[in-house]
């Protein structure tokens, strides 16, 4: 692994956000820097070990399917077994369920050194989160039985949403339950269904590396008339495992209606199998007829309230995933600007060609795609951290302060998932343009990162659907108490940064930024009238994006100022220089971005398809 990351990490986890500071509340009581910096070692050392070396093989070893079984390459087994034996999978979790208790905000830094080493290699933060939704939804016995085996890496786990037909429009799903038998609700595992339909893009839906797998699974239960109930209300959610299992957690040899219908060949994350599942369809006739068995976790119609709990996780870590491949193309881009001779600097009286030819990092615009590079995805690192940060305080902080920390997190949640997922990507573009020509060969590693990275715009809600839900929904609920609620945090940081001289600008600069945001919420919504409202929903999360990112640069800047002299004074310098460039390059753009919103622009809305 690359040292600037585990630099970054202990500067943003120690020095910023000061998460030994947790060991003082009780959940975390056993914990230390010591026992946070073991965490990462360990990490750092599988994922350099059992990751980074696979890397190009997942990439090249696409997933296959044999006929009977899906066949991956022995390191993606490896991989998954030392990750599983790491007890990652339930680091956040209690004692008792095998836990290590540990902050939300050390688990995401730790996970860090997996994405950069390959991030599809592995799908086991979707375990994690399956079993997080069924540990906050799922009965007593739902959460021994599935969560537990989850968690101590006997199993993995799925989340499955989309339909061909309905792709992100959920309120479209087909997939039905029906109840299974008279008893259907007298079921210890829960009460019992038949489920039927398809789910697309299902990630880690078919393997051989464990013994189970615990699909969770969105449909809808029918009427009275036997019709499916329109919209998002009639959703329920299902446990639906590969194979059955009794309440021991025992395999009973049963194996469940669920069928592989193929595997989809993508742009990256080409590690990870990605299937279209077949539900019921009777491939595997169980109990003598066909029908998935599912057992349903929480009340009907309150499918989607509970599948959030695992998508907003999964929000956050799609964005900690595009982090993280922006900070592998800018370690890979860094090394070859350092070493690779070409040209010459252009001085006073221009080129001298009798000179010898220099490191591409001495021409200004290769500087230029450096500093991008370390703006948006140190950045985004720290964004994606403080959000973790604020996941800790929702868990574990006093009522008044948790209650905070959740409407914060509400608001920036849309932003810290689309934001890294668009600018760190054009930073794995600019790391290819620094390699040249080498770049989009496949001798170097940066333009996998670019097909990597390219599906995290879509991963997880897409970037219209986050922009709709943050200007839609985030910034107006409760009579703008979560924008109102982010404009206080910032004025902290502002009050402060304007008592040091060479700081003072740049707070002014985002004051402006944050007048601008909330005059535009205001004039987007002046009429009343959504459509208008949202014609410009994207333009307005990319301000938002741009204005949080300068907050948290200018919140970073605040950190190195105070740190004591033991950093590296070339590495504080490096956090001020990408300061310096966010405000400076990035933070102006805003304008144009807000512009349109503000005048409730209908060019793009008003086009009808015939004009195209």
């Amino acid at each position: 692994m690359t040292p600037p990351l585990r630099s970054a990490l202990d500067f943003l986890l120690h020095d910023w956000l000061h998460a030994e500071s947790l060991t003082a509340r009780e959940r975390f009581a056993d914990h230390s820097r010591e026992t946070f910096d073991a965490v990462l070692d360990t990490c750092e050392r599988i994922a350099r070990e059992k990751y980074a070396p696979f890397n190009r093989t997942v990439d090249t070893e696409e997933p296959r399917f044999d006929g009977e079984r899906v066949i991956l390459p022995q390191c993606t087994h490896d991989a998954r077994q030392a990750y599983a034996e790491s007890g990652m999978l339930s680091a956040a979790q209690d004692y008792e369920l095998g836990g290590m208790q540990l902050p939300y905000v050390v688990e995401s830094a730790a996970n860090a050194f997996f994405g950069v080493a390959s991030i599809s290699i592995s799908s086991s933060l979707l375990t994690t989160g399956n079993a997080n939704a069924i540990l906050a939804h799922g009965t007593a016995l739902q959460q021994q039985v599935f969560a537990a085996n989850e968690f101590n890496g006997r199993w993995t786990g799925t989340m499955c949403l989309s339909e061909p037909q309905a792709g992100s429009s959920l309120s479209d799903i087909a997939t039905r339950a029906v109840s299974d038998g008279e008893d259907f609700e007298r079921d210890p595992l829960g009460p019992r269904y038949r489920l039927q339909g398809n789910k697309m893009w299902i990630s880690a839906g078919e393997h051989e590396m464990t013994e189970n797998i615990v699909h969770l699974v969105l449909a809808k239960i029918p009427g009275p008339d036997g019709r499916l109930v329109p919209g998002v209300k009639g959703i329920s959610l299902f446990i639906v495992p590969k194979h059955l299992v009794d309440t021991e957690g025992r395999l009973t040899g049963e194996r469940n209606d669920v069928a592989l219908a193929g595997l989809n060949h993508k742009l990256g994350w080409r590690g990870t199998t990605n299937t279209l599942l077949n539900f019921g369809e009777g491939r595997y006739p169980v109990r003598g007829s066909a029908g998935a068995i599912g057992y349903r976790v929480g009340q009907p119609g309150e499918g989607l309230k509970c599948m959030f709990h695992m998508m907003n996780e999964a929000r956050i870590a799609i964005g900690m995933a595009a982090t993280m491949l922006g900070l592998a193309g800018y370690y890979a881009s860094l090394d070859y600007a350092k070493t690779r001779l070409q040209g010459r600097p252009i001085g006073a009286g221009g080129k001298d060609t009798t000179q010898p030819q220099v490191p591409l990092i001495e021409h200004a615009d290769v500087k230029r795609m450096l500093l991008a590079q370390k703006s948006y995805c140190e950045g985004a690192l720290a964004l994606n951290l403080y959000c973790a940060r604020l996941v800790d305080e929702v868990r574990t902080g006093e009522p008044q302060a948790a209650a905070e920390a959740r409407l914060l997190l509400e608001v920036l949640t849309p932003i810290a998932k689309s934001w890294p997922s668009e600018n760190c990507l054009e930073a794995n573009s600019l790391a290819i343009q620094i390699h040249g020509g080498y770049g989009y060969t496949r001798d170097f590693p940066v333009e996998q990162y670019w097909r990597d990275n390219r599906l995290n715009m879509i991963h997880e809600g897409t970037h219209g659907i986050q922009a709709m839900d943050l200007l839609g929904r985030k910034v107006v609920m409760q009579g703008g108490a979560g924008l109102a609620l982010l404009a206080r945090a910032m004025g902290r940081t502002l009050d402060e940064a304007r008592g040091h001289a060479q700081l003072a600008g740049w707070a002014d600069q985002l004051a402006q930024a944050l007048q601008d945001v909330e005059a535009t919420t205001r004039a987007a919504w002046a009429t009343g009238d959504a459509q208008q409202a949202l014609a410009n929903a994207v333009p307005y999360l990319q301000a938002f994006g741009h204005m949080v990112l300068a907050w948290t640069w200018l919140d970073v800047a605040l950190a190195v100022l105070r740190s004591d002299t033991t950093l590296s004074i070339a590495a504080s310098q490096g956090r001020m220089g990408a300061a310096r460039y966010f405000y400076h390059y990035e933070l102006p753009r805003i304008g144009a971005w807000l512009a349109v919103v503000a005048r409730r622009d209908m060019t793009c809305a008003d086009m009808s398809a015939s004009m195209f």
